[in-house]
């Protein structure tokens, strides 16, 4: 059927094909034809191309100035509550670095038997360094400076005081243990 359909079509059609011969040299004023009109479209990619890697440069070089202001504009907690009051600063190293000889002394200290003390230990330091950071944040926002300050010292002295109580404490489990081996006989 559809056969049929598709004769009836070229039949109809048969007279209007044009068979003629196309003239001599039409390849070659096609191939012409087509080269100018990709130089016209390679000469404006080539006006493009530059824009492109221009606009991802200054992109870049805005982001990076923003990101250094940014950066460089804002003092860290440290150095704010330098600026607030520089005796805190200088006391801040002092103790941290009691602080710092203590915990290396215990961490020195480390047995089987005083782990768990130890490992507590470690876990109040967090809490009160926790705690520190928050009185430096309260001084910065404008607290009250006379008691901050004190609590700041305060917690630095319980930091270390903590410290020297634990060290007490493994010296008395050391001796403890070392009093009752010599007193135990085979």
């Amino acid at each position: 059927m559809e056969k049929d359909d598709l004769k009836e079509v070229f039949k109809g059609l048969e007279g209007t094909f044009d068979l003629a011969e196309p003239e001599a040299g039409h390849k070659e004023r096609f191939l012409e034809k087509l080269n100018k009109a990709n130089q016209v479209v390679t000469l404006r990619k080539k006006k493009k191309n530059w824009w492109r890697p221009l606009s991802i440069a200054a992109s870049v070089a805005v982001l990076c100035l923003v990101a250094i202001g940014v950066y460089t504009s804002r003092p860290t907690l440290d150095e704010q509550v330098a600026q607030i009051s520089p005796e805190v600063s200088n006391t801040q190293v002092y103790f941290a670095s009691l602080i710092e000889d203590q915990v290396k002394q215990l961490e020195n200290e480390s047995s089987p038997e005083a782990q768990k003390i130890i490992s507590d230990t470690m876990i109040q330091l967090k809490k009160l360094e926790t705690n520190y950071k928050q009185l430096e944040t309260d001084l910065i926002n404008g607290g009250n400076d006379k008691l901050i300050l004190s609590a700041m010292i305060t917690n630095f002295q319980t930091r270390i005081d903590l410290l020297q109580d634990v060290i007490n404490q493994i010296e008395t489990i050391k001796n403890l243990k070392n009093y009752n081996d010599e007193n135990f006989t085979i």
